[in-house]
């Protein structure tokens, strides 16, 4: 079965195939499809409401399942922010390294210990028929005092897990241990699930 997957991040996309290609879905993007979901406001509160935003917008417009991830960083010190904003976090121009340098530069002094933070995914898919899967997941850390490695996107390169950027961590292994490979995982399970309750070939 094809399966829309809400995102127009190229990173997002590869990370999110990767982890559900076990289940053999057949995951295409919106621009796949020649639809476009620039038009669909994110007005949600949480990540929960975002990812169900974007998910039932593709959904509708396709007449497929589709799947949509919400997810972003939330800073203890600055009192969960970015959170939903991660994405546009310094106004629409600015690229990760701008973001990554605002929060360095909001956090200028502050000791490692008071440098928490975490990132969460929600994982939303919307079905056809108005049934929906819904999960969340989280992933601890600290904020670095400066940015180290190339790998991930976002603010992988000032997020530290058990002491190391996820900038410097490989493909394979911040899957293991990310928001959004932990999210996938669960979503993967409950996915599955649904198929066999619902007796729904792939």
């Amino acid at each position: 079965m094809k399966y829309i997957i809400a995102t127009n991040n190229p990173q997002k996309l590869i990370e999110l195939e990767r982890i559900l290609s076990p289940l053999n879905i057949n995951a295409v993007s919106p621009k796949q499809e020649g639809i476009s979901l620039d038009d669909v406001e994110e007005n949600g509160t949480t990540f929960k409401e975002n990812s169900f935003i974007k998910a039932e917008a593709a959904c509708k417009k396709t007449g497929f399942p589709a799947i949509a991830d919400d997810s972003g960083i939330c800073v203890d010190a600055l009192d969960g922010a970015p959170g939903i904003f991660s994405a546009r976090f310094g106004g629409e121009d600015a690229d990760d390294n701008d973001k990554n340098n605002i929060i360095l530069d909001k956090l200028s002094g502050v000791p490692l210990e008071k440098r928490g933070a975490h990132y969460t995914c929600a994982v939303t898919c919307v079905f056809p028929n108005g049934d929906c899967i819904q999960v969340e997941e989280k992933c601890f850390g600290k904020i670095a005092f400066e940015p180290d490695g190339d790998g991930g996107f976002g603010y992988d390169p000032i997020f530290l897990y058990n002491g190391v950027s996820f900038g410097n961590f490989s493909s394979e292994d911040k899957d293991k241990v990310s928001h959004r490979g932990k999210a996938l995982r669960l979503f993967k399970d409950e996915l599955k699930k649904y198929l066999e309750e619902n007796n729904v070939n792939q």
